[in-house]
């Protein structure tokens, strides 16, 4: 089952980063978590790792939506877009809400996850 979807974009890592940030906000998402995990393996493991980036996108109305629909619901959000260099190419990533909701069995986020999941992917879509 696949679960995240993924596109190679022709921009650099920065670029790219910077451009799905523009994009999840058009969607009507907001990032509220930003983690490098470049500089965390250096940091914590000394390790030299390529660029990749874990951004945790949140739109307010979905997750309010989705949390009064199922409370447990809270561990898969925010939704998840990675951007990362793969040997000196750019992809940008984002969960499939759809896939990730279906785990819980409540029929009642099939519809809302649906609607994230186009809006996400619009987004990684938009880039070029």
């Amino acid at each position: 089952m696949k679960y995240g979807y993924t596109k190679k974009v022709n921009l650099s890592f920065t670029e790219a980063v910077e451009k799905i940030k523009e994009a999840l906000k058009t969607g009507g998402f907001g990032v509220l978590t930003e983690i490098d995990v470049k500089a965390t393996m250096k940091q914590k493991l000394d390790v030299d790792y390529e660029e990749y980036v874990i951004l945790g996108a949140c739109n307010p109305q979905f997750a309010h939506r989705a949390l009064t629909a199922e409370k447990e619901i809270g561990l898969l959000l925010p939704c998840n877009v990675i951007v990362y260099q793969d040997g000196g190419d750019t992809f940008v990533s984002a969960i499939v809400p759809t896939v990730a909701m279906s785990v819980v069995e409540n029929e009642a986020l099939a519809p809302l996850a649906k609607e994230v999941e186009e809006r996400l992917l619009g987004a990684v879509n938009s880039l070029e």
